[in-house]
């Protein structure tokens, strides 16, 4: 865009975000980077910036105030309910790259100018660099968070609430984290019940192939791992991975001798040929040669899918205390919580993707 319409196009920015502070419609909120920053109090356009952001809004059923998306949003929908379950985002216009390569950068200024968005929501972006945007638009920036990258960490709902003050949708910010606390408890009662049980003899376990920056691997795990934090399951990865993600090497992973495995569907593909590529490795672990080798969904994809982790912690809840999560039903349970948390029952298209959550995944002769 030449130098004069695109200060013409700040200008017109500029005017479309100061005329409702002029009638005094604004309201000043602290953003997840401690920034003090002034609002419309009820906008009705929006546009998110980096990984996990536009997944809060649609947390907080306000996407149709969206009104132009990142290309990575539209190019990479694998293992992301939210994408799944609103297609009509991806006829929105373009307002940037997006992706891992983005973080803490500036978008398509004359793109995002072209959609006149009343307020920028951005994750995973430096105060400075949001205020420099900021300044540079004239359009307010929030910076949204997740709490500790890669992780279920409960500060997002922090985030949420304020979210849902901008928006007006503090009730159902409030459902949201309500929905997580109570899915928690619930998993983490139905564990201690199972331990309980008379004669009951806790299985060591291991995961898989879990995401960072992409997918990796059998050696590629997390401790902790939610939905096998929730279950008090005897993570064996605790043993060499102290605190977040790590990686393994063969020998180590033998050593830890898992009598379940499960394996992250977000490197399926990778572990599908080492397991059975290898076939004297993949036999030395006792899980797979009890035939005790399971798929979860994977939950890190493009940030933490909080519904996932819930998913994943019944059916993972199913396989380890089959008694007290008799009731379970993975498929339908994976539907209801993704219909309550991003808007419709996408298990469906999750399992097109990575096949039944919780299936028994076979070693010999196997393809994903």
């Amino acid at each position: 865009m030449p130098r004069p319409l695109f200060a013409l196009a700040c200008l017109l920015a500029l005017l479309a975000t100061a005329l409702p502070a002029l009638a005094g419609e604004t309201r000043t909120v602290t953003d997840a980077a401690g920034r003090s920053v002034t609002v419309p109090a009820a906008p009705k356009r929006l546009v998110c910036l980096g990984p996990g952001c536009l997944r809060l809004i649609a947390y907080l059923q306000a996407t149709d105030r969206v009104v132009g998306i990142e290309r990575f949003e539209t190019a990479r929908r694998t293992g992301r309910p939210y994408n799944l379950a609103h297609p009509e985002l991806l006829a929105l216009p373009v307002i940037g790259p997006g992706g891992p390569q983005s973080i803490d950068k500036e978008p398509d200024l004359e793109a995002l100018l072209a959609v006149a968005p009343e307020v920028i929501f951005a994750s995973a972006m430096e105060p400075g660099t949001a205020q420099r945007l900021s300044d540079k638009l004239g359009i307010p920036v929030v910076v949204v968070s997740y709490g500790a990258f890669g992780r279920y960490d409960p500060k997002v709902f922090d985030t949420l609430t304020m979210m849902g003050t901008i928006l007006g949708r503090e009730a159902r910010a409030k459902e949201v984290a309500e929905f997580m606390q109570s899915a928690e408890a619930d998993v983490r009662a139905r564990a201690a019940k199972g331990l309980a049980t008379p004669g009951y003899v806790r299985p060591s376990v291991y995961v898989g192939g879990t995401g960072m920056r992409g997918s990796h691997g059998l050696t590629s795990t997390d401790n902790p791992y939610p939905p096998l934090d929730w279950l008090g399951a005897d993570n064996v990865a605790a043993k060499l991975v102290k605190d977040g993600h790590g990686f393994l090497d063969k020998e180590q992973l033998l050593s830890l001798r898992p009598e379940i495995l499960f394996l992250d569907a977000s490197g399926l593909y990778a572990m599908a040929d080492e397991l059975s590529g290898q076939p004297d490795f993949a036999q030395s672990l006792p899980a797979v040669a009890a035939g005790r080798v399971y798929v979860l969904y994977p939950f890190t994809s493009y940030l933490t899918n909080l519904e996932t982790i819930v998913a994943d912690a019944y059916a993972a809840g199913k396989i380890l205390y089959p008694e007290v999560f008799a009731d379970i039903d993975p498929a339908a349970k994976a539907d209801a919580i993704y219909a309550f948390m991003v808007g419709r029952p996408v298990y469906a298209d999750m399992a097109k993707d990575f096949g039944p959550l919780g299936r028994t995944f076979p070693i010999t002769g196997n393809t994903p």
